[in-house]
């Protein structure tokens, strides 16, 4: 008489460890998609704040443990980048559009690695195969790049205009610009980019120093009026100063090479070394 009540009793207890081990195996996804979220959130700060030596070493044990996910090779091409280990990130690169994953984007930015690693025919190849639909600033930025390159000035010129269209700021891209236009000898057309993308980025130097080299291309020798401070406005007059040597007008150049010893808060080596040449010779 008393089966019936184990077999209940049994019955229940099978009952109960099954929701136990329902409930555990509910717990183990939650944890799991924490986890994840938690790993997706490390991954873009290392991508973006963290020190990109740091984010390497992170995203290469990232790799060596799954092998396979093609996202942490993804970080770890884009961290090469940032590291500047163009040539490693390029091969990481490889792998990721290689594989059954691997996007347009992705190729766009192995290009990106390439050229970067001075692999300029390769870079062009990888650009030939994403097909004409794929339209992202960062594309017709490296098309731009590739064509001034080759001196394609026409070509270059198209992609230009077409990547500082489609970005909120083209600072970098009229900058690069600029400087294509100032090796051509377009000094004039030079300085009228790097004057806008000192709109944009009114801060970036290298736009600034390249505004007064294309200035005293032309024979310009005044500082255009744009944001700089002391130490800055000194080593202003010094390129302009170089440009005027350069030019054949030394003793323009020479009045500028003091002029940026005078303004320097602090001793300026280089600009007196230059004046001392000057004068010895």
């Amino acid at each position: 008489m008393r089966h019936p009540v184990l077999i209940a009793l049994c019955l229940t207890g099978a009952a109960t460890l099954a929701g136990c081990g329902n409930r555990d195996a509910d717990v183990d996804r939650a944890l799991e998609a924490v986890n994840v979220i938690d790993e997706s959130n490390l991954n873009d700060i290392m991508l973006t704040v963290g020190a990109p030596e740091e984010a390497v070493a992170y995203f290469r044990g990232a790799v060596e443990k799954a092998p396979d996910r093609i996202d942490l090779k993804r970080g770890l091409a884009k961290s090469l980048v940032r590291a500047k280990h163009p040539a490693e990130a390029a091969t990481v690169w490889s792998q990721v559009v290689n594989s059954h994953e691997g996007t347009n984007e992705d190729r766009v930015a192995y290009a990106d690695a390439l050229i970067r690693a001075n692999d300029w025919q390769k870079a062009e190849a990888e650009l030939n195969r994403i097909p004409p639909t794929h339209e992202t600033f960062q594309r017709y930025r490296l098309e731009a790049m590739v064509a001034d390159s080759k001196k394609q000035w026409k070509k270059a010129d198209s992609f230009y205009e077409i990547a500082t269209g489609m970005t909120t700021q083209p600072a970098g891209v009229l900058n690069n610009w600029g400087f294509s236009k100032l090796t051509r000898g377009d000094a004039s057309g030079a300085e009228k980019l790097f004057q806008e993308a000192l709109t944009y980025e009114p801060n970036q130097f290298t736009t600034k120093n390249n505004l007064v080299l294309a200035r005293g291309a032309q024979r310009k020798y005044d500082l255009p009026v744009i944001q700089m401070t002391q130490k800055e406005r000194a080593e202003l007059l010094y390129t302009l100063a170089l440009a005027a040597v350069k030019q054949g007008d030394v003793t323009v150049g020479k009045g500028l090479l003091q002029d940026a010893i005078d303004t320097h808060p602090q001793h300026f080596e280089a600009a007196v070394r230059s004046r001392d040449a000057l004068d010895a010779g």
